[in-house]
């Protein structure tokens, strides 16, 4: 197997945390990571730089794409517990039901869009992947609700480009909603692969705007949500990579940002040097989630075993 060429600091991606059932990805030699002062230092001025790029590139994420293949609400968005049709959008790359690669759909996190994956999507197409974004609406109140639109989105997708599974791909809130969709919605009969950025997965601390906002409550830790998946998940058939952050000041604690429970196919990927608003679009990380999807499935060549791995 052949292996990307190391990268260079002060970003890099440590040991995975061990869980009971791994899926390996190809292990490359770690790089010291910076002392931690300097590290937040330059994490914090990152994710000030990403901001200001976020506010730029926004609206240009609030209109459906050229090739868009789903409809696109009018008007604002109505306040109540069912959000409104998100935008769908698929990149125009020629895609046949006997195609290795299923599609990958990109799912946004909170108040954001799908400018938010304007790297990520160009190291995907690169390496011809269809992809799909959804914009789901600032204003959705229910993860549960949120995670069944996606759904119909996800059996929309499949119709019409003939593939029975999808990979996702989900940041902050967005992995939160497709995590609840797979878990307790069976879509882990149409997700292969999903990898989330900065997902609370064990709920946060840092709920801003929870008095004003249910979704954001949901995020909490002991929400009714994040209790409902901690919940049994015999069979399920998605393999989960989820990218954390030592530097991601949005999840309290850090780790709260990793997939931990006994049923789920779950790699824990370390990632040094980056906040929150970073994972998404900083090159080494779209090179990560990349090789995470390219990853076979067990029984496809990929060796499966009980232990920590690395990647950088």
């Amino acid at each position: 197997m052949k292996f990307p060429p190391p990268l260079s600091p002060p970003t890099c991606f440590t040991h995975l945390t061990h869980l009971s059932r791994l899926t390996r990805l190809p292990a490359l030699p770690r790089l010291p990571g910076p002392r931690l002062s300097s590290a937040l230092l330059g994490a914090t001025a990152l994710e000030l730089f990403v901001l200001t790029g976020r506010l730029i590139v926004y609206p240009f994420g609030l209109t459906p794409e050229r090739d868009g293949t789903g409809p696109a609400e009018a008007g604002p968005p109505a306040a109540t517990d069912t959000p409104t049709t998100p935008t769908t959008a698929t990149t125009a790359l020629p895609v046949t039901a006997s195609s290795a690669t299923p599609p990958v759909v990109l799912l946004h996190g909170f108040i954001d869009n799908r400018s938010a994956f304007v790297v990520l999507r160009r190291a995907l197409t690169r390496h011809g992947r269809r992809l799909a974004s959804l914009n789901y609406s600032p204003l959705t109140r229910d993860v549960r609700a949120a995670a069944e639109l996606l759904g119909r989105h996800v059996e929309e997708i499949c119709a019409r480009t003939g593939h029975d599974r999808v990979d996702i791909v989900g940041h902050s809130l967005g992995g939160l909603i497709a995590r609840y969709y797979v878990q307790r919605l069976g879509g882990d009969r149409r997700v292969r692969t999903l990898v989330t950025l900065g997902t609370p997965h064990g709920g946060t601390a840092v709920a801003p705007g929870a008095g004003v906002h249910p979704i954001v409550r949901q995020m909490r830790g002991g929400s009714s949500v994040i209790e409902e998946l901690r919940g049994p998940a015999p069979g399920c058939r998605t393999r989960f990579v989820s990218f954390w952050s030592e530097l991601d000041q949005v999840m309290v604690p850090v780790e709260t940002a990793c997939v931990d429970h006994p049923d789920l196919d779950a790699v824990n990927v370390r990632v040094t040097g980056i906040g929150h608003l970073a994972l998404p679009v900083h090159p080494t990380v779209a090179a990560a989630v990349r090789e995470a999807l390219e990853a076979p499935e067990a029984g496809e060549g990929d060796v499966t075993a009980a232990g920590a791995t690395s990647v950088a």
